[in-house]
């Protein structure tokens, strides 16, 4: 009996040798990939929460910056996320800040300086069309048409399509280009909702175009009679 035993479990062992000898590297790979996917996932995971950490210790530097109008630190504060951690959501939010504190303050270059890397550089095309939208403002003040038509051109965002055509309505009509101005403001008016307030400014602008809007045209017919 015991030889049976013996003779069986010679058999198995033999059984599992070869099978080890044709599979035992293949398994031995999926394992060892599987193990450093594993791995990599828990460091990517704990590199991301790091790197969040880090921005958010950051961005409360720059908003307190911001608070006091210090619009120096708050753009060397930008500068620092920039190159630390360029891919955050709150370096994209610091930045959109750092611009509208530096234009404030009368720093124009540095405005469009940190809303042209947001342009190029922010992660989420939200971020990226607020950025083109903001820096279009800027280059129309500075009387950079062309400069401005071209980063409108780039806001690609479908939720900002009606802000991106009434920007480009303002720089049409600073160009002196009424007809083209209008047909931007009436594409911007029929992008927003209704209940939009700001619709009511684009609104005034087309009846300043003597071009209302159908509701207003009728609303300003029956108050003639």
């Amino acid at each position: 009996m015991a030889n049976t035993l013996d003779l069986q479990e010679q058999e198995q062992l033999d059984e599992l040798k070869a099978f080890w000898k044709q599979w035992g590297n293949l398994i031995t790979w999926v394992l060892t990939a599987c193990l450093l996917a594993f791995a990599s996932w828990n460091a990517w995971g704990w590199y991301q929460r790091d790197q969040a950490t880090k921005a958010a210790a950051m961005f409360d530097e720059l908003d307190r910056a911001a608070v006091a109008g210090d619009a120096d630190k708050a753009g060397r504060v930008f500068n620092d996320m920039k190159e630390r951690f360029a891919r955050t959501a709150l370096t994209q939010q610091g930045g959109l800040m750092a611009a509208r504190l530096q234009y404030d303050k009368g720093q124009a270059d540095a405005a469009k300086a940190s809303l042209a890397w947001l342009a190029d550089n922010a992660v989420e095309d939200e971020y990226r069309t607020i950025a083109r939208l903001r820096l279009a403002g800027v280059l129309l003040d500075a009387k950079d048409y062309d400069g401005a038509l071209k980063a409108l051109d780039a806001a690609q965002a479908k939720e900002f399509a009606g802000l991106v055509a009434d920007r480009r309505g303002d720089v049409l009509l600073a160009q002196g280009k009424k007809d083209d101005a209008r047909a931007a403001y009436q594409a911007a008016y029929k992008a927003l909702d209704d209940k939009v307030d700001y619709r009511r400014l684009i609104e005034a602008k087309l009846t300043a175009l003597a071009a209302p809007p159908a509701p207003a045209a009728a609303a300003a017919s029956g108050a003639a009679k």
